[in-house]
């Protein structure tokens, strides 16, 4: 049987837990390719992957890189994005980009809550999986026991590609299981030598290929007779059955070595070449799927050249020499550079700009693209990551970027008021880098606030934001934006009496001022009777009101829910005024408020929190401390989801209390919920402490 007709390119992302030495594989890919005449270090700050500064001063990847290099007559785009909880919006970007996965494990960490969100994502997109094991040159990490962690934590049978020989400090060797041979490589050269297999490793080798065996027979009728009837399967035959069952996750083949000794990453690389499909392969089993801009009908695209152009922008970069970069997945058709589409997310026009190969951060210039690539376009003007370029003759829209939400929060302030612009302008262009950011300017509080996914994120943030734009900030908790409100109704007078030299000023009315149920605002109504007050000056009395509710009487924080009736007054034929009655509005409205049992609001947030089974008790038991009310606890998996309403306040620093809960495997996102009101113990405790910082800004 013919073995099956291997494509030119292949889009692969390397997804693992922080740590777990994805970008070493990533470098060690690239050395055996031959791409990079040296093997580069993360520690030292040596490798293609990592070149921010960021990246270098945290020994860890903070951006997904994009690495174009060739194996044989292949063509290879690597994802290499970073695998820290709070970065992780990267891997779930570069996901939507890629036909294929390979997941590196540190034998001894197993899967963490970042690479278990990862590889919930991989499996909602049906995409294919190698597993790569890494480490295995340290004392104490174990091949069996990573075997144990795919077939428990990642719920899908392992089969052993690679066996690791001598692991340890001297490993230097993988069997090869698939090809029946000794593969030797290690870190002075790019070389490896495939060897025969000792006949003292051939009991090894015969366990391990009859367990492949068996495993890929299973899936196909007609490979189970041949084994069955032959005892064996063929080289073309095993190909064929392994590259079926790797497209339809049928298991996870693994694979053994050390990526910093240049050990078992030879059987890897051939494997992605090999086992992992082309982009027309997993187009048609998983077609793109997407609508029209103005229709909405459903279209899809099978990821050929000959059909209409259409593309997927997955990441944007500022560059500090090329500009700005987009990074796209060609999805279908052919496009030259400098060619006019359509950004159909946007509905604009996008003239494009030239397109680069990537490795790291060198680009090389291309003339143009077709389905399948991955390439960087220059100086895109209106187009954000998450857009779909594309043909306007025959236009698609993909569904944009599915990002975690931020979660942890901090005020900033810029050091000096000539930095304020650089701040602001600085942090929108993060944003487009990365849009799991988020910054505003909050109306309630007048703080700028900075939201991310985690501390590492935040603070990579600010890094870049003093290195690319010169500005730095501090950081602090952000204000809570309290609300006040009414208990009761209430009346009162508001008299504006004031003589001059000329006309005098003479405003005279009456307010009366009830409760309105929670999240209905404010209403304004008009009862006057028999021409008490004339009907030009009811606007003047509501524009009165409306500025006096910016600053109620408890601690200045803004009202709502009130409804504010004016039924009586008195005005004077010369003195009477606008300005006067608007002043007499906001006198009555504030003596009504006084005796209408004001009292204080908060926001309250709904919190879902996934949590492992074992950590719900102690993160149940702190909801409560923070003044939480549990709304429901359902079973999902190997974790529970707890669903609770917490008050704003006490969510602030949230993130680091369930991470040392969880040990790191607890995730959360929140949205507002409504306002309610303030104990009135901790109420006394609010007010009072407002008044005192008033009383110190006031002071200064």
């Amino acid at each position: 049987m013919e073995a099956p007709r291997v494509e030119p390119v292949r889009n692969v992302a390397i997804v693992s837990s922080a740590g777990a030495g994805k970008t070493s594989l990533s470098e060690a890919l690239l050395y055996v390719s031959g791409a990079i005449p040296t093997l580069g270090s993360v520690p030292h700050g040596t490798t293609v992957s990592d070149f921010e500064p960021e990246e270098l001063h945290h020994h860890s990847s903070a951006s997904t890189s994009l690495l174009h290099y060739r194996w044989g007559t292949i063509t290879i785009n690597l994802l290499d994005p970073p695998g820290a909880l709070s970065l992780l919006g990267e891997p779930l970007a570069a996901l939507r980009a890629v036909d294929a996965v390979i997941i590196v494990l540190n034998g001894q960490a197993g899967v963490r809550t970042e690479l278990a969100r990862v590889w919930a994502r991989i499996h909602a997109l049906a995409l294919p999986c190698l597993v790569f094991v890494n480490g295995l040159d340290r004392e104490g990490v174990s091949f069996p026991e990573a075997l144990e962690v795919c077939r428990k934590q990642l719920d899908c049978p392992p089969v052993p590609m690679t066996l690791p020989l001598n692991p340890g400090p001297g490993i230097d060797a993988v069997l090869d299981v698939r090809r029946g041979t000794l593969i030797r490589s290690g870190p002075a050269s790019p070389k490896a030598d495939q060897l025969p297999i000792p006949p003292e490793l051939e009991g090894l080798y015969r366990d391990a290929r009859k367990q492949l065996i068996e495993a890929v027979a299973e899936s196909d009728e007609q490979l189970l007779e041949a084994y069955v009837g032959q005892g064996d399967l063929s080289h073309e035959d095993l190909l064929r059955g392994l590259r079926a069952d790797v497209l339809t996750r049928q298991f996870l083949p693994v694979y053994a070595g050390s990526a910093i000794r240049n050990v078992g990453v030879w059987s890897i690389a051939d494997a992605i070449e090999t086992l992992l499909p082309s982009p027309e392969e997993r187009a048609a089993g998983h077609p793109f799927e997407g609508r029209h801009p103005e229709t909405g009908e459903v279209g899809v695209r099978k990821g050929n050249a000959t059909e209409p152009f259409s593309a997927y922008v997955f990441k944007t970069l500022i560059d500090p020499f090329v500009g700005r970069l987009s990074y796209c997945r060609v999805v279908s058709g052919t496009v030259q550079a400098d060619t006019t589409v359509f950004n159909a997310t946007r509905h604009v026009r996008e003239k494009l700009g030239h397109f680069y190969a990537v490795l790291g951060k060198r680009h090389t210039a291309v003339s143009a693209a077709r389905a399948g690539e991955i390439i960087a376009i220059g100086k895109l003007k209106d187009t954000q990551a998450g857009d779909t370029l594309c043909q306007e003759s025959d236009p698609i829209c993909y569904p944009g970027l599915d990002l975690p939400r931020p979660v942890l929060s901090f005020a900033i302030d810029a050091k000096s008021k000539a930095e304020i612009d650089k701040v602001s302008l600085g942090l929108h262009k993060l944003i487009e880098e990365d849009p799991t950011l988020a910054f505003v300017r909050n109306a309630d509080t007048k703080e700028m606030v900075l939201s991310g996914l985690g501390q590492l994120h935040i603070d990579l943030a600010l890094e870049k934001l003093h290195r690319k734009f010169g500005a730095d900030v501090t950081l602090h908790t952000p204000k809570i934006p309290y609300r006040e409100t009414i208990k009761t109704a209430a009346q009162a007078q508001g008299k504006y009496k004031k003589q001059t030299g000329g006309h005098g000023q003479y405003g005279d009315c009456w307010l009366e001022l009830t409760p309105l149920p929670r999240g209905e605002g404010f209403v304004f109504e008009s009862r006057v009777v028999g021409g008490a007050i004339p009907r030009n000056f009811i606007p003047a009395i509501e524009k009165g009101v409306v500025e006096a509710m910016h600053e109620g009487v408890l601690s200045g924080f803004p009202v709502v829910d009130v409804r504010v009736a004016v039924y009586d007054g008195s005005y004077h034929v010369v003195d009477s005024s606008e300005m006067s009655f608007k002043i007499a509005g906001s006198m009555a409205f504030k003596k009504a408020m006084e005796s209408a049992h004001p009292v204080l609001l908060e926001p309250m947030m709904t919190v879902e929190i996934d949590v492992p089974t074992d950590a719900v008790g102690a993160v149940m038991g702190d909801l409560n401390a923070r003044r939480g009310r549990i709304l429901s606890v359902r079973a999902n998996d190997h974790a529970e989801q707890i669903t609770a309403l917490v008050p704003l306040a006490e969510m602030l620093k949230y993130a680091p209390a369930l991470n040392a809960m969880t040990g790191g495997r607890g995730s959360y996102v929140m949205d507002f919920a409504r306002y309610e009101e303030v104990p009135r113990e901790l109420a006394g405790k609010l007010i009072e402490q407002h008044k005192a910082d008033r009383q110190a800004v006031a002071a200064h």
